[in-house]
């Protein structure tokens, strides 16, 4: 099959599975927020990696549980697939597997690191260093350049 035409599966996965994971009842998985991020389809069509997230994970006592979550999904398995049957044209419907994506609380985690007031001041240091080291470059350059321009006449 074309790369082309398993990006455009992965795509439509991803739209479909985010909107279904809306409308599930189960209370392990309608109290949290969840999003997926993105859907892998095997080559063959028979399996589908969904990388799923949550929102508001990555702050502690909020109730979160991710093997809780994912049980939940997993048990909704059989009605997303049955969704997902309905709602595209595709031979096979594929198996369902979820993966737990912690690349949004990692990116929180980083976020508020680089907003820390002593990582700002190292930023700041070495901006006001890099713009003296430009200004210096471009200072040699402009006297090798007149330099050049001597020796031509």
């Amino acid at each position: 099959m074309a790369k082309y035409r398993r990006d455009r599966i992965n795509e439509e996965m991803t739209h479909e599975v985010s909107d279904i994971v809306r409308n599930i009842k189960d209370p392990r998985v309608s109290k949290h927020l969840v999003s997926v991020m993105r859907c892998e389809v095997t080559p063959d069509l028979k399996y589908c990696k969904i990388f799923y997230s949550v929102l508001g994970a990555e702050k502690e006592g909020d109730g979160f549980d991710a093997k809780e979550l994912r049980k939940g999904l997993i048990s909704a398995s059989g009605f997303i697939r049955g969704q997902i049957a309905q709602r595209l044209n595709l031979r096979i419907t594929p198996e369902l597997q979820f993966v737990y994506d912690e690349s949004i609380a990692y990116g929180a985690k980083i976020n508020t690191i680089l907003h820390k007031p002593s990582v700002m001041e190292d930023i700041r240091r070495f901006d006001e260093r890099m713009e003296q080291e430009a200004a210096e470059a471009a200072a040699a350059a402009e006297a090798a350049a007149s330099e050049e321009d001597e020796f031509d006449d």
